[in-house]
């Protein structure tokens, strides 16, 4: 009885080394993605009132959580049953992002009607805040849902050939470290301003050390917010460049045709397709509106 114990904590202690191993792999694969995926949902989490900052961030991170929970046993399911699903999978959230991206440099440089609506958050009412926030909460949760999809099939790819019981805890982790480590981070940069005001007021002098810091966290709060759109821009677009660049085979042969470093041609990729997706549907609108008159 104590020998069979022993074997079976030698086989537990075996898989977690295997899994702990798989996990290193995996991370290292999806660390890219996973940045990416930290300037995109930081932007999107960004620029609510102080008190509703957090509420809002854990409405965001719920609905993550809920993402990776409904992604996860799909995509062991295609991967053994339907892989070339997968791949499919991959370019329609391609297409979206790129879109997005694609729709947020479209309305930098071309003034629009929605332009002119924008008002900081005191000068509306706490119903139309709720209402803006609910709107910028369900964006985030889809462009989550997008990314999860591409960090969980690419840390799928990192053990194709492991057996189910290293695969479905090494892609667990990595499904979890994108939600619990990037929500994590994104908390502490939209709290920065909170936290150089509680150093400021950490003491009663002027000219302290913690002053300096706690003035510098408060200064350079708009400074990170401000950088993190055009971050979160530029993410979208490589990551679905890439996505275009490795599954497409006409688009990995324009790579060799254009003398570009590989991260500027997926940018490139990233933008076009971005373009070419956001005319059709500004196209699409347009005769809809028209048909409807």
């Amino acid at each position: 009885m104590a020998s069979g114990i022993i074997a079976l904590l030698d086989d537990i202690g075996t898989l977690m080394d295997d899994v702990a191993a798989m996990s290193k792999v995996a991370g290292q694969k999806t660390a890219g993605i996973l940045g990416d995926d930290l300037a995109v949902n930081a932007e999107k989490a960004s620029g609510f009132v102080s008190t509703r900052e957090l509420p809002v961030l854990w409405a965001i991170t719920k609905g993550s959580l809920l993402n990776k929970a409904i992604i996860l046993p799909i995509a062991f399911l295609l991967s053994a049953f339907l892989p070339s699903a997968v791949t499919v999978i991959l370019i329609i959230g391609g297409f979206y992002l790129a879109y997005e991206g694609a729709e947020k440099i479209y309305e930098f440089f071309v003034p629009h009607a929605h332009q002119g609506e924008r008002v900081s958050a005191i000068d509306i009412s706490k119903e139309d805040q709720r209402v803006l926030e609910k709107k910028k909460v369900k964006s985030a949760i889809v462009t989550d849902f997008i990314l999860s999809v591409e960090i969980i099939i690419i840390a799928l790819g990192s053990v194709p050939e492991e057996p189910l019981q290293i695969q479905i805890p090494v892609v667990t982790a990595i499904a979890l470290l994108a939600t619990v480590g990037v929500y994590g981070i994104v908390a502490l940069i939209v709290r920065m301003d909170d936290f150089g005001l509680h150093l400021i007021n950490l003491n009663e002098e002027t000219d302290s050390f913690s002053d300096k810091v706690g003035r510098f966290f408060v200064s350079a709060l708009p400074k990170v917010v401000k950088s993190l759109s055009v971050i979160g821009t530029i993410a979208l677009m490589l990551v679905s460049g890439g996505l275009f660049v490795h599954n497409l085979g006409f688009v990995h042969h324009w790579e060799e045709l254009l003398p570009l470093p590989g991260i500027a041609f997926e940018f490139l990729v990233g933008l076009l397709f971005g373009f070419v997706v956001l005319f059709v549907v500004m196209g699409g609108q347009k005769l809809w509106t028209a048909i409807r008159r």
